[in-house]
């Protein structure tokens, strides 16, 4: 029996953000009830970390999944400039700017840049605190 083999690259990228919990869809009682100091009018600010790994075959001439430098201004250009030091409130498209909607909005934005010729995204992990932690990923298929 044949397995493939697949590298898989996981980068670490720091942003820093505030977001205020707060649902237009619910009452302000049911918005404190349901989201507690994160829903504080004023809001509150995290020192997020990105993860974004990618999985594939190594080039079999250069021996690398996918050039790092090339990684780190498909994140700057698509991710951070925006999300660094922002409201996510006023930044992020659709949804309460909750750590489950920020890993899913950098998902999307690097889905719509991912160039031809990079290994497939395999998913976005973001650390809100050190204590909570949000995963999106691909199974292999």
């Amino acid at each position: 029996m044949s397995t493939r083999s697949f590298t898989r690259l996981t980068r670490r990228y720091r942003f820093s953000a505030s977001h205020r919990l707060h649902s237009p869809e619910l009452s302000d009682e049911a918005n404190r009830e349901l989201y507690g100091k994160c829903n504080n009018p004023f809001g509150h600010g995290h020192n997020y970390s990105a993860e974004i790994s990618v999985t594939g075959t190594a080039d079999p001439h250069s021996g690398l999944l996918v050039s790092v430098p090339a990684l780190d201004a498909l994140l700057e250009r698509t991710v951070l400039r925006d999300l660094d030091h922002c409201d996510l409130n006023h930044t992020l498209e659709d949804g309460v700017p909750t750590s489950e909607n920020v890993a899913v909005e950098i998902e999307r934005r690097l889905a719509a840049a991912w160039p031809d010729g990079f290994p497939r995204l395999a998913g976005v992990r973001l650390w809100e605190t050190k204590r909570n932690r949000f995963e999106l990923t691909h199974e292999e298929q």
